[in-house]
């Protein structure tokens, strides 16, 4: 979908009658809604500089011009595109990143990521080159009429405020790869830029490339085929036994089927923490990508799609497979049936609305349903965390039913993480009072230990650590204090009375769960659902006390910054039982969550030191002292 389309005489003419950025808000607020007043701000001045850099009689008047450019099936906007045909007749098109920046600093040790000022922050975030090409290779792998007309793209990004001789980390030579496939044009660049245009655009051809690419057909390319296979083989992280193997199978000739004879049907897979559901999903996703279909990655949460997309193509610089990952609020628009499938890992964690407000769409489940002839459901409802959860069974198959779906579910059984042991799982569902179990003993084999000193427990995390697979976790009890992120000597949760201090993770741009450094961070909920690690310590707070004989819950000791529990307010006042309830199974499930991301061991520190007495008593009845 292209938010804005005309002719380079077209465009020209509306720049020079100051009603382009009408113009392009305008359709903007049509197909997404109300713009920022930044967002609008760089339009105008952007458009201003684009408009001196194509007045040029070489550049034919009927070229194609497309600004914000939606790539189908994603929430990715390309900034400014120019098509037509280069002198040997071949269609083509140059794809522009356009950026306000006036400063950048190079940031070592994470690839094609650099540190600016944006968002009114210093913020990390991809370098312009990295993301104009990371754009074409996406339309490169999945846009059929890019590969079969082809139609050649070139990308490039345009900083027009940058001035290169006074910041030259933009183009330090740690970019160099990317600087390579899409060269960077700052402040005075731009007859340069002009002349990038002119090598590749001779002839017009009045968007016809731009709207072939918006139109046409999803296909994954041979080469990204190719490229997943070989990430995949000989990768030990994704290995499927027992009865993951049975799943990923029936899930694969459901596929075939859906080919086959287009009818729509939904497969819910149902599995416990440790059980393989993302091991099976990624390996549905590259044996279906291998087949020719179109399939994508689906979670709510953004943690688990970094992680396994870098587990998976390891050391390689690949990019385009990134785009195989989405967010569940990417199918809102998304005609029926355009992903052959759709892979919904962490179903439970799915909401009614999308966005950052939850302001937009209607409810994810169906979009997800509607989007895909085969959607694959992989959910564990003890795994919902916030008031915005809406993931169920009973709500997947109930939009099955509407959507006229032929419905199949399937359970995952066998236990892979906490060492293997269905009796620590049980015995944790016991003790927090999720459900009574049976699994008193005999005991479990697996390394759980109870600390009285949060340093202790950090300590012998430290030590676990030795091959990155080890992590420090908490409940939500302490506010993300956002204006000191960029301070080493501002931390968030701090507990005095032990002189421990110690920051969440959330500033950081790459995959907290395998960072090198993320063992000096704190990880919460939301970036360590759905990801493993071989030990795991857990910072349990005051949400979370032991009275009157039982576990208890306190949702007023969350902290302000969680987003778990927004909207409990006006629902204790609309339905005070109501809200108790929900609240209360947030907390637990979180709990839960987090004592099981472990392999090896869990280590826990309690804020109330009669928790910390009653786990020990329970720790030893299970283990039958």
């Amino acid at each position: 979908m292209i938010v804005y389309e005309a002719t380079k005489d077209q465009f020209l003419d509306a720049v020079l009658r100051d009603t382009i950025t009408d113009d392009i808000y305008r359709q903007y607020r049509r197909h997404f809604g109300n713009s920022s007043e930044s967002q609008v701000r760089s339009w105008y001045y952007s458009m201003e500089f684009m408009y001196k850099v194509i007045s040029d009689v070489r550049i034919p008047a009927d070229a194609g011009i497309a600004i914000e450019f939606n790539i189908p099936t994603t929430a990715k906007r390309v900034d400014f595109i120019i098509s037509g045909m280069d002198a040997e007749d071949r269609s083509t098109a140059v794809v522009i990143e356009l950026k306000q920046w006036e400063s950048c600093t190079r940031v070592s040790g994470k690839d094609g990521i650099v540190l600016t000022y944006v968002g009114k922050a210093l913020r990390e975030v991809t370098h312009p080159s990295y993301q104009a090409d990371s754009y074409c290779q996406l339309l490169s792998s999945f846009s059929e009429p890019v590969q079969t007309k082809p139609i050649d793209l070139h990308p490039c990004a345009y900083l027009h405020n940058y001035r290169i001789a006074d910041h030259p980390d933009l183009i330090d030579g740690i970019y160099r790869t990317y600087l390579e496939e899409a060269p960077v044009f700052g402040q005075g660049d731009a007859l340069k830029l002009r002349a990038f245009i002119d090598r590749y655009i001779v002839k017009g051809d009045r968007g016809a490339s731009l709207y072939e690419i918006s139109e046409g057909r999803l296909c994954p390319s041979r080469s990204l085929q190719d490229t997943l296979s070989s990430m995949l083989d000989g990768n030990p992280e994704f290995t499927m036994i027992d009865d993951q193997k049975v799943v990923f199978e029936q899930a694969l000739a459901l596929a075939r089927e859906c080919r086959s004879d287009r009818t729509k049907r939904v497969l819910i897979v149902s599995g416990g923490p440790g059980t393989g559901k993302t091991v099976v999903a990624v390996n549905l996703l590259v044996s279906l990508t291998r087949e020719g279909m179109t399939a994508q990655y689906v979670t709510k949460n953004q943690a688990p799609r970094d992680v396994y997309f870098e587990k998976l193509r390891g050391h390689r610089h690949e990019t385009s497979p990134r785009f195989l990952f989405k967010g569940s609020g990417c199918y809102i628009d998304a005609p029926e049936n355009c992903m052959d499938v759709l892979l919904a890992d962490e179903a439970h964690r799915l909401n009614e609305k999308s966005g950052i407000y939850h302001n937009q769409g209607e409810n994810q489940i169906k979009e997800i349903i509607h989007a895909s002839i085969l959607s694959v459901f992989f959910i564990d409802e003890d795994q919902r965390v916030t008031l915005n959860d809406i993931g169920t069974v009973a709500e997947i198959e109930r939009h099955a039913r509407a959507a006229h779906a032929e419905i199949c579910t399937m359970k995952l059984e066998s236990q892979f993480r906490c060492n293997g042991s269905d009796g620590y799982l049980a015995w944790v569902d016991q003790l927090l009072e999720i459900r009574e179990t049976a699994n008193r003993t005999p005991g479990f084999d697996y390394d759980f230990r109870v600390f009285d000193d949060p340093n202790e427990l950090r300590k012998a995390i430290r030590e676990r650590n030795a091959s990155n697979k080890a992590r420090m976790v908490a409940g939500y009890c302490w506010d993300w204090i956002s204006d000191g992120k960029n301070d080493p000597g501002v931390t968030d949760i701090n507990l005095p009375d032990y002189d421990f201090h110690m920051s969440w993770n959330l500033s950081a741009s790459g995959p907290w769960a395998i960072g090198a450094d993320s063992i000096e961070q704190c990880g919460c909920i939301h970036t360590c659902q759905g990801l493993e690690f071989d030990y795991v310590g857990v910072l349990i707070g005051g949400d979370l006390r032991y009275e009157g004989g039982h576990v208890i819950t306190d949702d007023t000791k969350r902290a302000r910054t969680d987003q778990s529990l927004k909207g409990l307010q006006k629902m204790k006042k609309k339905d005070p039982r109501k809200a108790a309830e929900a609240a209360d199974a947030i907390i637990r499930n979180t709990y839960r969550t987090l004592m099981t991301r472990g392999m090896k061991g869990c280590y826990v520190f309690c804020t109330d030191r009669a928790l910390a007495d009653y786990i020990r008593s329970q720790l030893k009845l299970e283990c039958g002292e």
